[in-house]
């Protein structure tokens, strides 16, 4: 990468590396997820919810489109080269988004618990030092209002319907539950983020903070999040050894790019 290459004022010289882990993470975790829940197309419970899948799948992805080109502006490269070129073991999303789509539960379940999450995330980052991750955070955020919106509705209804659908909610809780910190796991590099103020907080305060708004929820449904995996937690884990089935995943996620990946798609 030459100094050409990087657009002024993302970040200053020798914040290339820890920067680029930060929206490699913020990317993975968005076109993961959208990927994953682009799979209710068509078969969702009813057609509002296939519409409204749909329409959340594409917001994702489209995140996900966002930070890969400011990460690609960063480092010179192709932000499809990014996206689709890598081996399934250097894709660096959260164990969270990790958990395939299962039932309509989970996925509610991994949903409410992601966008919470994340919306204090890119609530943080709106502060960043760096003007255009700050700029691209405000964007993303005033666009996660409907998601954090259905997501709770989803969840609140599930628990207050009893029986069965109650029954598979906790169950989803249960399952995902211990994995939902890893969205705020710090990275390896949290430490020259938050010298050069490119991620305003650390990820310990992040977490209290996301733990905060998500337990009254909880507890005014008779719920509880599981303790953390201790995976989840760790920088050397949250964002690798990903489950046995996702090595499957990830090659239907690139396949059609993989037919030709010299064209100009």
């Amino acid at each position: 990468m030459t100094a050409a290459s990087v657009r002024p004022g993302i970040v200053e010289a020798g914040l290339e590396g820890p920067v680029g882990e930060l929206l490699l993470a913020l990317a993975d975790d968005d076109f993961i997820l959208g990927f994953t829940d682009s799979e209710w197309t068509g078969i969702a419970p009813h057609l509002e919810e296939d519409v409204a899948m749909s329409s959340l799948a594409q917001d994702e992805l489209g995140h996900a489109a966002a930070w890969y080109g400011l990460l690609a502006e960063l480092s010179g490269d192709d932000p499809d080269r990014i996206a689709y070129d890598r081996p399934a073991a250097a894709v660096r999303h959260c164990r969270l988004v990790d958990h395939g789509r299962g039932d309509w539960a989970r996925t509610m379940t991994r949903r409410w618990l992601y966008d919470t999450a994340n919306a204090v995330r890119i609530e943080a980052l709106a502060g960043s030092s760096s003007q255009p991750l700050a700029e691209l955070a405000i964007k993303v955020r005033r666009e996660e209002t409907y998601h954090l919106a259905h997501g709770q509705a989803w969840v609140e209804r599930l628990a207050g319907a009893g029986g069965e659908s109650r029954r598979r909610l906790v169950q989803a809780i249960e399952l995902v539950g211990p994995d939902a910190p890893s969205v705020l796991a710090p990275l390896p590099s949290e430490d020259a983020l938050l010298a050069a103020g490119i991620q305003p907080a650390a990820s310990a305060e992040l977490l209290e903070r996301w733990t905060e708004r998500i337990e009254p929820v909880l507890d005014g449904l008779a719920l509880a999040l599981p303790p953390a995996a201790p995976a989840a937690v760790d920088p050397a884990t949250a964002r690798s050894g990903h489950g046995p089935d996702f090595g499957t995943r990830w090659a239907e996620l690139t396949s059609v790019r993989r037919l030709d990946p010299r064209a100009a798609w």
